[in-house]
């Protein structure tokens, strides 16, 4: 009776440690709890970092349009007979921040803007044209168009994410990648952020704590990569027996049958 005791409890065991609590899966426990102030004081999106390989739309607007044509490079490019205003698409209208930071724009020649956030850019841009070529101060748009970040790990749809308008955040980038799986770990997201200079920086997450969407880390940057971990549960599921200790075995249990039958024998 005490054997069949063992055998339930045993079981009941094994059963507990295979699932999940309900605080090991539940988001950002405690938000509101979080004062106010707190939370709007956090609430700015960031403002992105350029970085060489990014791609880059800029618009120079004024309320004399024809004086800005010369520093907008559809425009630019249609004067010089080189291609089309209806080709918008054409990546021959972006600007390549180079190996080296720079893009080459026109009149104003190389200009060094990796390490400078897109505001920034802008108004560095503003100020190499003003007033060195308008009576006016011109207006400057910068849009990163290859802002995307990277999920991977216990996610549902694990790949790539594009941000048009340029910002996401954690939960909106684990949200567009389906969420995380059961098996994922909530506590312990590891974000890869790609800096200016082209080191790397790791930076962790836990998104059962709602104190992270506090911190700086919550607002993601173009190319973070994303790892969601599995958990225990996930790791003991995914665990086998290397094909060495099977051969082992195999072959132990083979000798000791042997051994048995010879001992069988000899009685």
């Amino acid at each position: 009776m005490k054997h069949y005791i063992y055998l339930i409890v045993a079981i009941v065991c094994m059963t507990l440690a295979a699932c999940s609590t309900s605080k090991d899966v539940t988001y950002m426990t405690n938000a509101d709890q979080i004062p106010q102030d707190v939370l709007a004081r956090a609430s700015h999106n960031a403002d992105p970092t350029l970085m060489p390989g990014d791609l880059l739309y800029i618009n120079v607007s004024s309320t004399n349009l024809e004086a800005v044509k010369p520093f907008n490079k559809t425009e630019y490019i249609a004067s010089t007979g080189t291609g089309t205003l209806n080709n918008q698409e054409n990546s021959m209208y972006y600007y390549l921040v180079d190996n080296n930071g720079n893009i080459d724009f026109p009149l104003l020649g190389k200009l060094h803007v990796s390490g400078m956030t897109k505001s920034a850019t802008e108004n560095y841009i503003a100020s190499q044209i003003y007033p060195r070529y308008l009576t006016e101060k011109p207006g400057v748009e910068v849009r990163l168009q290859n802002f995307s970040v990277f999920v991977t790990g216990e996610v549902k749809t694990p790949g790539e994410i594009k941000a048009p308008n340029g910002r996401i955040n954690l939960l909106e980038a684990l949200a567009k990648a389906g969420d995380l799986t059961i098996q994922g770990r909530r506590d312990n997201v590891m974000i890869i952020h790609t800096n200016a200079d082209g080191s790397r920086s790791i930076k962790r997450a836990n998104l059962n704590d709602a104190q992270f969407i506090l911190q700086p880390e919550f607002n993601l940057q173009q190319n973070d990569i994303i790892y969601v971990e599995p958990n225990a549960s996930r790791a003991r599921a995914s665990w086998s027996i290397p094909p060495a200790l099977t051969l082992t075995m195999s072959s132990i249990g083979t000798l000791i049958s042997i051994v048995t039958l010879i001992v069988t024998l000899t009685k």
